[in-house]
């Protein structure tokens, strides 16, 4: 396993204990036939350096895509938040259909990278994260990698109207993504655990975990749908959605912290602007 970190000038690999200064562009690991390879030889002639006090979203000219209704919680969910909307069936049909769900989210400028600032809608009344394992995937349509995701959401607009869903989705600061990208040769086990923390005032007002076993399609299926009639010269990230969901009486307000963990990638922090 390789934790890629991305820093203000340089990229810093982490690998077997030791940290190095990977002298190449995100980009070009994301176009890489076979990004671990790659990565490999490169540490081969690499020199060591410190890992990065403030490291940055991993991210470079990727554009970063979700997958929606992919736990069966989600599908509650949604199903609940869009009662009165006639979304019912809606999401009960998407979740028991084999085509996915799959919509667009942030292009780079719009996604925050670790410590940094997520937003929530200044027209909107209620306010969730979504903490998300999210895929690597190089511009072959090959999973190389994962890294930590948060899919901001504004669930009252998204419950109004399923046709609303890019405005309680796509916005600045919709997005997070870190605080680095997991670059490994095997799949993640299934037993892989996502935790959400939200924290007010010093306090937790809320905590839940899940676990990637409980998401009902396989990765690789996403990835083959969202590269059908699709091209990412520069590779993509795509949010697998999330099955951890605050109650209906918490919303962020300013000045939350927001704390998603997955083992063994780390632990993304955002605070709510």
């Amino acid at each position: 396993m390789i934790h890629l970190y991305s820093a203000n000038d340089r990229l810093v690999a982490v690998a077997d204990g030791l940290t190095y200064r990977i002298d190449m562009t995100l980009d070009e690991v994301f176009s890489a036939e076979s990004p671990f390879a790659l990565l490999m030889t490169r540490l081969a002639k690499a020199n060591s350096t410190t890992a990065p006090a403030n490291p940055r979203a991993p991210i470079q000219s990727q554009e970063v895509w979700a997958a929606g209704v992919t736990y069966y919680r989600s599908r509650t969910a949604r199903i609940e938040e869009s009662a009165t909307a006639g979304g019912g069936s809606f999401y009960d049909r998407v979740y028991h259909a084999e085509r996915p769900e799959l919509f667009f989210k942030a292009t780079p400028h719009r996604v925050a990278g670790p410590g940094e600032q997520v937003r929530i809608r200044r027209d909107s009344k209620w306010n969730v994260p979504e903490p998300e394992l999210t895929l690597a995937i190089n511009s072959r349509g090959r999973i190389f990698g994962y890294t930590v995701g948060n899919d901001m959401s504004s669930r009252d607009i998204e419950g109004e109207n399923p046709l609303y869903l890019p405005q309680a989705k796509v916005y600045m600061g919709s997005a997070a993504l870190g605080p680095a990208l997991l670059v490994t040769e095997k799949p993640l086990p299934t037993t892989t655990a996502i935790a959400l923390a939200i924290r007010r005032e010093g306090s937790e007002i809320f905590a839940g975990t899940t676990t990637i076993d409980q998401i009902k399609r396989s990765f690789n299926s996403l990835a083959d749908y969202l590269f059908r009639e699709n091209e990412f010269p520069h590779g993509c990230y795509l949010m697998t959605g999330t099955g951890i969901i605050p109650p209906d009486s918490i919303t962020l307000k300013s000045g939350d912290e927001i704390r998603i963990t997955i083992d063994p990638i780390g632990t993304l922090v955002n605070i709510v602007a």
